[in-house]
């Protein structure tokens, strides 16, 4: 059985200066057998409703500006797989979800960037998932759940976001090894909680985790992490570091 994961994204550069999480998330990806498929929540596809991508072929978006030209001419080509985002429509239904189909939803850099470094081959089907963030910590926990038994089936499930995301914050001199502390205590309180297993506390992040606003001031870079633990089993740590003084760059798996 596969795990689930949680992958930090960090920048859209990430893709062409990988630092320390581009090796990781390598190594984590060669110990993994190969997915048959990979299901993916990103936190850049906020929508009202739940929505499930079903293009066979979908583009590689560049949603975001002010990079180099060099970022705009990667391109990720993995296929979509439409008859498993059907099914993932049905299995969503039978946990009492409703969604709908997309069939022209490009990958957005939550995908594609991290994909281009674990599988950058780009041969294996992969189905975003939308984001309705509207729905919190404990709505993200039940579609993970609700997609779980798809780990049996030697499909990958994978919540893009980041452990912090304030960019106003951002130190964009600081090197890796510059944390900022407040950053720093949220980060360390997720993971006491995540590894004590204490739901109450993770769905109620922002009222007792310390710094959770300045951590998030929206959440839609979190809420992913709770699609990916929803969907898994044990918590375990498999990348911790740090970028721009602030962005964490933590990955985590659920076994």
């Amino acid at each position: 059985m596969l795990p689930s994961l949680f992958i930090s994204h960090g920048s859209p550069m990430l893709a062409l200066e990988p630092g320390a999480s581009g090796p990781a998330l390598k190594r984590l990806a060669a110990g993994l057998p190969r997915p048959k498929a990979i299901v993916l929540v990103s936190a850049h596809w906020e929508s009202p409703e739940l929505t499930v991508a079903s293009h066979p072929a979908p583009a590689t978006w560049h949603d975001f500006g002010g990079f180099p030209p060099a970022l705009f001419a990667v391109q990720y080509p993995a296929p979509g797989e439409p008859a498993l985002a059907a099914r993932i429509v049905e299995l969503l239904a039978a946990h009492g979800l409703t969604a709908r189909l997309d069939a022209k939803r490009p990958f957005d850099h939550g995908a594609w960037v991290p994909m281009s470094l674990m599988y950058p081959e780009a041969d294996i089907p992969l189905i975003q998932i939308s984001l309705p963030s509207q729905r919190g910590p404990t709505g993200q926990t039940e579609i993970g759940r609700a997609l779980s038994s798809l780990r049996n089936e030697d499909i990958l499930l994978i919540g893009s976001g980041s452990i912090t995301h304030n960019l106003r914050e951002l130190d964009w001199q600081a090197g890796p090894e510059s944390i900022e502390p407040w950053a720093k205590a949220f980060r360390d309180w997720m993971i006491d909680k995540l590894t004590a297993d204490d739901e109450i506390a993770l769905h109620d992040y922002r009222r007792h985790a310390p710094f959770a606003v300045r951590s998030h001031p929206t959440d839609e870079h979190l809420l992913p992490l709770y699609f990916a633990r929803g969907a898994g089993g044990s918590f375990g740590l498999a990348h911790q570091g740090w970028t721009l003084g602030a962005l964490g760059m933590d990955i985590y798996r659920f076994d």
